[in-house]
């Protein structure tokens, strides 16, 4: 079967990879130069389920006013006249009550879960490199009101059978021996040692290399412009290399999916919140992060790639917009001198922005469309890197008409009917 995929970053990717796999004639479609170049090229580096929640639940719309009166705000709103993003809003304010948010979270933890799997058995059987390591999450907490708020949270990964630690400071700093230097400033954490972590730009572009080798076709420099329709059947895809066609088509084009399905009477609510980063180079391995700590009051990760640190956060609300804010930047810059004053040189970072393609209850949209051949494959917001594999493992099932191995109840864009 000939299947096109619009999009080549880490959810495009491994879908093209788990098709070549069963067995199809997969080409993928790109306007950059090379795989992995927008949100993919520079996230958190986080694959983590354990991590896995949804963004809205009880308690954050006042926790949100909160943010964005800190000084190192991890939320920022940009006032603008965008009826989308106003109503992505609103309809996250409805996911924040506790019913949904266990829904949510248990949807999100089920993919999650699946994928650090996949990605696991991935990596066994190509040995393919990406500055991975398996220490797992390390969640601090500066206040004892945040700790305290663990509890919906770890009754989630008990259901689940997520392993899990509540540790005081003795504790992280015997996971983390960099932080014995400013143990004080924290009260405790919560450990995932089943997460991982990795570069996510390095294991793209090195998994469209093997793709390759299977017989993936990627075609770099298109601009995709249109799906074209005839009734209720996909005729093709217009681009500006002429129109592409094929026996099915998966749209994986992160925020900007929704803008490619529109025009067919398609209506996902995926939103851009745009993200940064920095990477700073390690100047003393024994200071730096031995893998992924998650900063609760900034909601900043650190995370070891490598020679490098990796410094990922912020919520911003600016709808395509790619502009590189300094004030963005200082939190970045003030999280990981915070934490590891010695670890590395911020004067050398190198300073990035993408935008994730959120939904307003934190889980994808994965699966079919009202449209025979037409599939969906965006909506991670910050958690495509860690539901990458699974998610590709999954559509390449849905699409070869086999049962995937977890349930897709919650999924699919059905539970916005």
């Amino acid at each position: 079967m000939k299947i096109l995929i619009l999009g080549s970053g880490v959810i495009g990717t491994t879908t093209a990879y788990y098709l070549a796999k069963a067995g199809h004639e997969v080409t993928v479609v790109d306007r950059q130069s090379a795989p992995a170049m927008e949100t993919s090229f520079a996230n958190a580096g986080e694959v983590s389920p354990g991590y896995s929640a949804p963004w809205a639940g009880p308690g954050v719309p006042v926790k949100a006013i909160k943010w964005m009166l800190m000084h190192h705000s991890p939320l920022v709103i940009w006032p603008m006249l965008d009826l989308a993003m106003w109503r992505w809003g609103l309809s996250m304010l409805r996911n924040c009550t506790a019913a949904r948010y266990a829904l949510n979270k248990g949807r999100m933890v089920r993919l999650a879960e699946y994928s650090r799997d996949c990605l696991r058995e991935l990596r066994a059987d190509t040995g393919i490199a990406y500055d991975e390591r398996t220490q797992g999450t390390l969640q601090l907490f500066r206040t004892q009101k945040q700790l305290d708020g663990t509890g919906k949270d770890v009754d989630i990964l008990k259901q689940y059978g997520v392993p899990f630690e509540l540790l005081d400071r003795a504790g992280y700093v015997k996971v983390e021996p960099a932080l014995q230097l400013v143990k004080e400033k924290f009260v405790g954490a919560l450990r995932l040692p089943g997460d991982e972590t990795g570069d996510c730009f390095k294991f793209t572009q090195n998994l469209a290399t093997l793709a390759e080798g299977l017989g993936v076709k990627f075609r770099y420099g298109v601009n995709i412009q249109g799906v074209v329709r005839d009734g209720q059947r996909i005729a093709s895809i217009q681009t500006d290399a002429g129109m592409l066609t094929a026996d099915k088509y998966v749209v994986a084009l992160g925020s900007y999916s929704p803008l490619m399905v529109k025009p067919l009477g398609i209506d996902i609510p995926v939103y851009p919140v745009k993200g940064y980063s920095i990477t700073v180079p390690i100047t003393d391995k024994q200071f730096a992060p031995e893998s992924t700590i998650m900063d609760e009051t900034h909601k900043v990760a650190v995370t070891r790639l490598g020679d490098r640190i990796r410094v990922g956060g912020t919520a911003e609300l600016a709808g395509y917009n790619l502009d590189l804010r300094a004030s963005r930047r200082k939190t970045l810059d003030h999280v990981v001198t915070d934490l590891f004053p010695r670890g590395g040189d911020v004067s050398k970072a190198q300073f990035w922005a993408g935008l994730r393609p959120m939904t307003p209850d934190g889980t994808p949209v994965i699966g079919e469309t009202p449209y025979p051949g037409l599939y969906l494959c965006t909506g991670h917001g910050t958690l495509g890197w860690t539901m990458a594999a699974g998610t590709g493992r999954v559509m390449a099932d849905l699409i070869s008409g086999q049962t995937p191995q977890i349930s897709l109840e919650g999924l699919s864009m059905a539970r916005y009917a």
